[in-house]
């Protein structure tokens, strides 16, 4: 067959992939305005009247998603974000009472900490992200529970007063400009995809992908603690549910947002910020729809196993490191 022949065969391939991947990135933009018209119609206007409290719930998410998405963009999972941001909780309630600044950057400094731990488990004894990470969260769920069987641990009125939504919005707005320029426009970015898409292929190219992905990992316990910040402030105290299926609300908003969840070069962080609204208002709106908690998550894990469907990337999908 000649060149020109493979040309022409190629062509329509070429064709098909880019509409492929056109639709895939219109799709949760489309979903996300398809979703809010839907439940406002259904609720009959109430969600775009109760829209500020509805949002005033993706701050969170919306952070502690950042973390998480660096982790799938190279091939990982992590199950324990919801513990992790449960223990910097109870350290920045309980140190706040002392020090507020102190207090802030312990609890970051322990998401930090817990996330280390997550990745040298990972990389340095070679066992697979999804088990360290349950197990991590099983780990820190229990001493959670053992900390607050007694009673909530409060905060000091000092630190509950810096609740605020122009505060919450500008650490949330501060998260997401950081994440979207060093993944966007340096090497950090070019460097993860480049292990999603192929570990072996990125250590040949030069990249040190053993220490990255330890790193990525304290980065991701270290931003999560940044979203414990947002929700100590806004809640006041931790209970034995503190952070409780965090992880599974991460996981559900950057699928629905387009996130492949093998990661690699089709990731785009923009997958963080429609995911974490999209998943808000759907929650949202099953809410004031008065549905139970089993049928929403019914309903939830259906979109979830859509969105999985259209956007893994079955060319390069494999296990998860």
């Amino acid at each position: 067959m000649s060149e020109k022949t493979k040309s022409v065969s190629a062509d329509p391939v070429r064709k098909i992939n880019i509409k492929a991947q056109t639709i895939r990135a219109i799709l949760p933009v489309l979903g996300l305005v398809v979703i809010f018209v839907l439940f406002n119609v259904l609720t009959k206007g109430g969600l775009i009247k109760s829209l500020p409290l509805a949002l005033s719930k993706v701050y969170v998410t919306m952070i502690a998603s950042v973390g998480v998405f660096f982790i799938m963009t190279m091939g990982g999972l992590d199950f324990s974000q919801g513990s992790i941001l449960g223990m910097a909780s109870i350290v920045m309630c309980a140190l706040s009472k002392y020090n507020i600044p102190l207090a802030i950057v312990a609890g970051i400094l322990t998401g930090a900490l817990l996330g280390a731990i997550n990745g040298y488990f990972y990389v340095y004894r070679k066992i697979k992200s999804f088990i360290v990470t349950i197990c991590t969260m099983f780990l820190l769920r229990g001493i959670i529970k053992y900390l607050t069987s007694t009673s909530p641990i409060a905060a000091s009125m000092d630190y509950i007063n810096l609740d605020s939504t122009a505060l919450k919005v500008s650490v949330t707005v501060i998260v997401l400009i950081i994440g979207f320029i060093a993944f966007t426009y340096t090497k950090f970015g070019t460097h993860l995809k480049a292990i999603g898409a192929g570990e072996k292929a990125a250590m040949f190219a030069g990249i040190k992908t053993d220490r990255m992905k330890f790193w990525i990992y304290v980065l991701a316990g270290a931003i999560t603690g940044v979203a414990a910040f947002v929700s100590t402030i806004k809640n006041g105290s931790v209970t034995s549910s503190g952070g409780n299926q965090l992880e599974t609300q991460i996981l559900i908003a950057l699928v629905l947002g387009g996130m492949p969840i093998s990661g690699g070069a089709k990731v785009r962080f923009i997958n963080v910020i429609v995911g974490s609204v999209l998943y808000t208002i759907l929650e949202s709106g099953l809410i004031m729809m008065g549905l139970t908690t089993q049928f929403m998550q019914l309903v939830e894990g259906i979109v979830f196993l859509v969105f999985v469907a259209i956007f893994a990337d079955r060319q390069s999908i494999q296990v998860i490191k």
